[in-house]
């Protein structure tokens, strides 16, 4: 389709109401930037209840990421990529009123989950051993860039740093060349499934004891997860180097991005029987049927010779013209998209991979939905990350029960912020038992 407003499944999560399988779970959500957000927004579309705790002058620095729209209020819209399904409360947690606040969600929550600098949480009195001696069933998930308790407690870490030091870098690109980053924040994303499985795990054992547990996951342990088996061919073997190939694999051949007339095509050959089919697809059957070829090694040895042979005959037609025939003969095979392409494909389509869902100044606004479902349990309908403080009254009003009365006073008090307390107020707001109660 050319218009992507007319793909299928636009949603405005208005009508549907609570669902999910994780209904009744509450998270509260100390995150920012991709990993951490990643991971309770998962959460938030299986149906948990996630209310996102925010600095009240900038909130997630993510909000601040290109490219910016005036009906987002000026924000960036990667902020709306991961942070659909959630609530935002904007407090002021310097303040005694909003640690307050904040501390009371945490008594009743059943999962919290924080990705700051370690010993942040602690000097809130938040971290886990504080936090749990009130609320025993608590499921505290720390992601963190190097982990607890190691040379890089307190180090700040993002994605592509984790892929450069985890060696993942070292995997992409080509051999005459450095390593590459991924572009996609694949150890972030990577990262955020890992702390939601941790989290889930947890959640199950919790059923059978009643005890919660702190959980934890690190970007450079998961780099070191995403790079395959690679680690285990340098520990079987002192003398293996893992090389970068390009697009092309170390195992099998011919793969690759190949060139139709007007574009490129990847193909992998991952057997011989694919191997023999592709050739005899393109009128090579003295390549396809070569006894000498159809032994792998001798494959790899002739790599130049078959993606010469390969060329050749794609460059005669069109990427339209063989991409049928490729499929019609079992090879895996496809066109290389932009991302602009993808998202249009009759692949995003038939999967309803994009969606549009109302956005309260943007109108709508688009989605990219989880790529998992569930035949009795279907997740949350998709509604958009919220504005900074967007839910800071009704999470105080129908979460912890505050009357709009204390809500006004904690606002001047300087909960949400700045204290607004005029000096005649001062005195009063000192004796007020609501704001000096204890926890």
């Amino acid at each position: 389709m050319n218009d992507i407003n007319r793909q299928r499944g636009e949603a405005h999560g208005e009508a549907a109401g609570p669902q999910g399988p994780l209904l009744g779970l509450r998270v509260i959500d100390f995150t920012h930037f991709v990993a951490g957000p990643y991971a309770t927004m998962l959460l938030a579309d299986l149906g948990a209840e996630v209310i996102k705790i925010e600095n009240p002058e900038r909130g997630d620095e993510f909000r601040h990421y290109p490219p910016y729209s005036e009906k987002l209020n000026g924000e960036g819209s990667p902020f709306l990529w991961v942070n659909r399904n959630k609530k935002s409360l904007a407090v002021n947690m310097k303040s005694t009123h909003g640690l307050r606040i904040v501390k009371e969600l945490i008594r009743g929550a059943d999962i919290v989950v924080e990705n700051f600098s370690r010993g942040v949480m602690e000097r809130f009195g938040l971290d886990y051993e504080t936090v749990s001696s009130d609320n025993p069933g608590l499921i505290f998930c720390s992601v963190s860039a190097y982990g607890d308790g190691g040379t890089g407690t307190t180090r700040v870490g993002f994605d592509p740093i984790a892929q450069a030091e985890s060696g993942f870098m070292s995997l992409n690109g080509y051999a005459d060349r450095e390593g590459v980053r991924a572009g996609a924040s694949v150890i972030d994303i990577s990262t955020a499934m890992m702390a939601s499985n941790a989290i889930l795990a947890a959640v199950v054992e919790r059923q059978r004891t009643g005890k919660g547990q702190r959980v934890e996951t690190s970007l450079y342990a998961t780099a070191m997860t995403m790079i395959g088996y690679a680690p285990s061919q340098t520990l079987m073997d002192p003398d293996w180097v893992s090389t970068r190939h390009g697009n092309s694999s170390p195992d099998t051949a011919p793969t690759g991005v190949y060139y139709a007339s007007d574009g490129p095509i990847y193909i992998a050959c991952t057997s011989t029987a694919i191997y023999q089919r592709l050739f005899t697809l393109i009128g090579r059957e003295d390549l396809a049927n070569d006894a000498s070829l159809i032994v792998k090694k001798n494959r790899l040895a002739a790599r130049d010779q078959l993606n010469t042979a390969l060329n050749a005959v794609l460059a005669t037609n069109t990427v339209e013209h063989w991409m049928p025939r490729l499929l019609a003969a079992r090879i895996p095979a496809g066109p290389v998209r932009t991302i602009a392409e993808a998202i249009r494909s009759p692949e995003a389509e038939e999967l309803n991979i994009v969606s549009w869902i109302a956005h309260p100044t943007a109108g709508k606004v688009p989605n990219i939905r989880l790529p998992i479902t569930l035949s009795r349990s279907p997740l949350a309908a998709p509604v958009a990350a919220p504005a900074l403080g967007q839910h800071t009254r009704y999470v105080l009003r129908h979460t912890l029960g505050y009357d709009e009365g204390q809500i006004d006073m904690l606002e001047r008090a300087g909960a949400f912020g700045e204290s607004g307390l005029a000096p005649e107020d001062t005195a009063a707001a000192a004796r007020c038992p609501f704001l000096n109660a204890a926890l």
